[in-house]
């Protein structure tokens, strides 16, 4: 039976809104429902410093949708921005009794993850540069080292994890909400990738992305882990912040090809971790060079060393090149990446030296040394 947003609004109508007495449909705090297959998803406005005391609220709307006939599953989050057309709810003034928010807007009842040491974001200024292939590899690169590693694909709009893994399937439910990632090579993985068609749009506004985000960190069975890598989508957007705010990072790997305008938002990319207060582990210079498999020469078809520059001018650590070749974007696309097929290979060196140097920052504590500050004029 296919679920439809008028099914799930009816199930709405019968749990009261934030005040206690209107329908929640007729509230005013409803977002747009949004119907993909069996899963719902929508969120709540509330003011933030009722959102512990209107926990139930939530749970009890999920509880509703999942009743619907036809519905698998329901993301329900509480937020603080109001639908389209209504008024944001004012937040509370601030108290002597109420911790403020850290620098740069990191809160300091951030959470770890149980079993988790190290979480660490890799990260782009835009799309197109290889980020979601250098996660992967990173990821693979820093098993072969010995290390416990699983990866969170938290690209919502983009999902590249399951095709670089060659994983299918849906994850299964251990217990209560909590979900099994895939295997992949060993290493656990998660992402929305596994809930949705390849071919399916994910047209969220900010709230359901932050709560999938926050759903995928949080109620996933990780295990033990000695780094978690989360590949994020592209820019300085809600991903970003909510990663930021939802767990202690360790630092960000931000991946740049080495031409001026790709470098110009590795620059932005940087900057923002650095507001949040995420130390910067380094860049990556993906697409460095290009040599032909023919005759052997080197060509430089995104000019080169211009993210080792950008480090230098920035003060964050340059971990390496990775050059264009046709075997990395091969293996990718087919779901068996370089640093597995030929893990003693020239390519898969290079992730390892990556991976060497982020390790290295990690377990030595290097990477919480404040880089310096830089302006975007």
């Amino acid at each position: 039976m296919s679920v439809t947003r008028e099914a799930v609004l009816a199930a709405l109508a019968a749990v009261p809104g934030p005040d206690g007495r209107t329908p929640l449909p007729q509230s005013g705090a409803l977002s747009e429902v949004i119907v993909h297959g069996e899963k719902v998803y929508f969120s709540i406005a509330v003011d933030p410093s009722r959102a512990r005391e209107l926990e139930g609220l939530r749970a009890a709307a999920e509880a509703a949708v999942r009743k619907v006939p036809g519905v698998a599953g329901a993301t329900v989050a509480l937020t603080a921005e109001a639908p389209k057309g209504q008024a944001a709810p004012a937040a509370a003034p601030a108290s002597s009794a109420s911790p403020a928010p850290a620098a740069g807007g990191r809160s300091p009842q951030t959470r770890g993850l149980p079993g988790v040491k190290h979480i660490i974001a890799v990260a782009s200024g835009k799309g197109g540069v290889g980020k979601s292939t250098t996660a992967c590899n990173l990821a693979l690169a820093l098993k072969s080292l010995g290390l416990k590693v699983g990866v969170l694909d938290a690209d919502i709009y983009g999902p590249s994890m399951p095709r670089l893994f060659a994983l299918r399937g849906k994850p299964r439910l251990k217990s209560g909400r909590i979900l099994e990632p895939l295997d992949g090579y060993g290493i656990p993985v998660m992402s929305i990738g596994f809930l949705v068609d390849e071919e399916t749009p994910m047209i969220w506004r900010g709230p359901m992305v932050m709560s999938a985000i926050t759903q995928m960190l949080r109620e996933v069975d990780w295990g033990e882990l000695d780094v978690l890598v989360v590949d994020m989508p592209p820019g300085t957007g809600d991903a970003q912040l909510t990663m930021a705010q939802q767990v202690p990072l360790a630092g960000a790997v931000i991946v740049s090809t080495p031409q001026d305008l790709a470098l110009i938002d590795a620059r932005r990319g940087v900057a923002m971790f650095q507001k949040v207060d995420v130390p910067i582990l380094g860049i990556v210079e993906n697409m460095s060079y290009f040599v032909c498999p023919n005759c052997g020469t080197r060509h430089d078809i995104f000019a080169h060393g211009g993210a080792r520059d950008e480090a230098a001018r920035v003060g964050v650590p340059f971990l390496g090149e990775v050059p264009l070749t046709m075997e990395i974007r091969e293996r990718a696309d087919a779901g068996t990446p370089v640093s597995i097929v030929e893990p003693d290979g020239v390519h898969a060196r290079v992730y390892r030296d990556i991976a060497d140097k982020v390790w290295r920052q990690l377990a030595t504590g290097t990477a919480g040394r404040p880089a310096p500050r830089i302006v975007i004029e």
